[in-house]
């Protein structure tokens, strides 16, 4: 099969390490990590827009390199070839290899907070900060809040926005077996000390993303969508669906 892979560059090496294995051409895109700041209706127009311009002639289907991601995906449609999601809420999923096994880490580490190398070395670009910074007052100083919102509003926003750490005890370094040394567990053993968090590292799982770009596409773990189709945000332990595109 000859297959296209548009996929968030938060997993470049985990990506680029399979598919070099895979016995499929692939065709790899990576998109921004900075969609993710603009969420839910403009993240899925930007991914609409990517998946367009495919020549859909040229491939049996387009796979994405993305989970839910705060419904970052919903609505988006597969045009004359079928799109191929993994069933997940977000890509923590992915590196983690399942959703079982994301749901028991979670429910037992209650305030985690996940690295990987992606989330280190592209986790914050240009265009995240930029957005960030323009939707929410992240990334600001108290200075810049101050000028922006005034003295009032900028007190009650900094107290707010250096809120949303507040509640991580634990910085998880995910291991994925693709590293080429040991700087990003370093990196994240440091933040976690200068942040005073628990530290830990556990081993990631491949198989989601080799499933995805080997073809196997199994329903219990994949959304296949039918051109003419588009994805839907479920409720359930389906996590993503399709309904025919309007």
């Amino acid at each position: 099969m000859r297959l296209k892979l548009l996929s968030c560059e938060i997993l470049y090496r985990e990506m680029c390490a399979v598919v070099a294995r895979s016995p499929h051409q692939v065709d790899v895109e990576f998109l921004p990590k900075g969609l993710h700041d603009i969420a839910g209706a403009g993240m899925c127009e930007r991914l609409q827009a990517a998946v367009d311009k495919v020549d859909a002639s040229l491939y049996e289907a387009l796979l994405l390199g993305y989970a839910l991601c705060g419904n970052g995906v919903a609505g988006l449609t597969a045009r004359a070839i079928p799109l191929v999601l993994p069933r997940g809420h977000d890509c923590i999923t992915l590196f983690l290899g399942s959703r079982r096994r994301y749901e028991e880490y979670f429910q037992n580490n209650p305030g985690v907070y996940f690295k990987t190398t992606g989330w280190i070395e592209r986790g914050r670009n240009l265009e995240q900060l930029g957005l960030t910074r323009q939707k929410t007052g992240v990334g600001m100083s108290y200075a810049e809040l101050a000028a922006k919102y005034g003295e009032d509003n900028a007190q009650y926003l900094w107290e707010q926005l250096g809120g949303y750490t507040k509640n991580y005890r634990k910085l998880t370094y995910i291991e994925m077996g693709i590293e080429p040394d040991g700087r990003f567990e370093l990196q994240t053993r440091r933040e976690a000390a200068e942040r005073d968090m628990e530290f830990e590292k556990i081993s990631g799982d491949l198989r989601l993303f080799e499933k995805l770009v080997l073809g196997d596409w199994d329903p219990e773990e994949f959304l296949v969508v039918p051109p003419g189709h588009r994805i839907v945000a479920r409720y359930d332990e389906a996590i993503v669906g399709l309904e025919p595109a309007p």
